[in-house]
């Protein structure tokens, strides 16, 4: 199955290293992340999920929920959480999925055959309050992700959803935002107080609008 921008996220249920979830109910009414590693004590995936730990409350702002999956069993990751806080300096309490039936990963298309029939590559999925997938990045298993940018992409996305704007190339918050094609100049005037600068008719500037 190969999820794409808009559909809907299937639910599922698994265990994991903090109980029984149902990922719905986990999510709430919030936005959430859900992320693979190709297996436990491996030594990329022990600094990705350390850096996920330590951004905790990067993303607790956000009113994003993490949670990562691997098809490893649930007694495996429990000793590698132990691994993973001492050599990272952190604390993962955020769950992480035993899906050793494969269920999950196949759900999402975390499987690659042409990179391996057996673990799944680095999936990572934002999905938004409405249970629709509005972010996908994959990356080969030896390549560590950027969860900065991860949490730069969740900050265009929560704003672009709000507000008739987009953001340009290596934006970060704070920075000018681009005013959507729809909108057009003269609305855009009325609807962004702080000031529209045309560069040209199709590409228009206005500071991020809910910054003081």
């Amino acid at each position: 199955m190969s999820l794409r921008l808009g559909d809907i996220a299937p639910n599922f249920q698994a265990k994991t290293t903090a109980g029984d979830i149902d990922f719905y109910e986990y999510l709430g009414s919030g936005w959430g992340v859900l992320f693979s590693h190709p297996a436990d004590y491996t030594p990329v995936c022990t600094t990705e999920l350390g850096k996920t730990a330590l951004l905790q409350q990067e993303f607790a702002k956000r009113n994003v929920k993490v949670l990562a999956v691997s098809v490893d069993p649930l007694d495996k990751h429990v000793g590698w959480v132990k691994d993973i806080n001492e050599t990272q300096n952190c604390k993962v309490d955020f769950p992480i999925i035993a899906d050793e039936d494969r269920k999950v990963a196949n759900l999402y298309g975390m499987i690659h055959p042409n990179s391996s029939e057996n673990f799944t590559v680095r999936s990572l999925f934002v999905i938004g309050p409405d249970k629709k997938v509005k972010l996908t990045i994959t990356y080969p298993a030896s390549t560590g992700r950027n969860f900065v940018e991860v949490l730069r992409v969740i900050d265009s996305l929560q704003l672009t959803a709000n507000y008739s704007v987009a953001t340009p190339a290596d934006w970060k918050g704070g920075e000018d935002v681009i005013v959507v094609p729809a909108v057009s100049t003269e609305d855009a005037i009325k609807k962004f107080p702080k000031g529209v600068k045309v560069v040209k008719p199709y590409l228009r500037y206005t500071p991020q609008p809910n910054v003081e």
